[in-house]
């Protein structure tokens, strides 16, 4: 097994977050790397476009989040092998991702600025992106989104899902994915009671 070092925010979420829960269910080692923000000027000198997560693969350092959690998913057995598995596995990846990256301009926003700029989103294209998971979910039974099992594209919905809901997101309704895509909630739900991702966020606990 290769030596392995995530590097990410201090926070439970984020990009790094469900690669972290894939190693962490796999059972793979690695060195989880955490820095608060006020390091992160420091930090992103040393890295490709000046952005985290980074891995380190026996030293060689790999950017791109979700090329990170489709390369930790296979080590883990967490990614299809079938290849139409594999593609409706990275199509839910790619929609979550493209719905961060919308976001993602908002935190750099304050006040009304950033209350104008997170509604439009809470009218517009997160019911969108958040009923596609949801329609995807479903037609593919109801309980994983490929190949009829836990995969890392399960993991990528589920944080995504839980930040919505968890109230850091200001003017972000805590009750928007109840709202609009309640399966998806069902799902983040269940995902949590994994024994594996229970056992993970307990070691956290106070």
């Amino acid at each position: 097994m290769p030596q392995l070092k995530l590097s990410y925010f201090d926070m439970h979420g984020g990009r790094a977050e469900p690669a972290r829960l894939a190693m962490a269910i796999g059972g793979i080692a690695f060195e989880d790397h955490r820095f608060a923000f006020p390091e992160f000027a420091e930090v992103r000198k040393t890295t490709p476009f000046g952005q985290v997560p980074v891995l380190h693969v026996d030293g060689t350092q790999v950017t791109q989040c979700d090329a990170i959690l489709r390369y930790v998913g296979k080590l883990a057995g967490l990614y299809p092998t079938d290849p139409l598995q594999a593609l409706l596995c990275d199509e839910v990846m790619y929609v979550v991702e493209e719905a961060g990256v919308k976001m993602g301009p908002t935190f750099r926003m304050t006040g009304d600025e950033q209350k104008a700029a997170r509604l439009a989103l809470v009218n517009g294209s997160m019911p969108q992106y958040l009923g596609w998971l949801q329609s995807q979910l479903l037609a593919h039974g109801g309980e994983y989104f490929a190949d009829g099992r836990l995969t890392v594209a399960d993991l990528k919905v589920f944080v995504d899902v839980r930040g919505l809901n968890s109230g850091r997101l200001d003017h972000v309704p805590t009750d928007l994915v109840e709202k609009v895509a309640p399966a998806l909630n069902t799902h983040m739900q269940r995902i949590a009671q994994t024994p594996a991702v229970a056992a993970y966020y307990a070691q956290f606990a106070a």
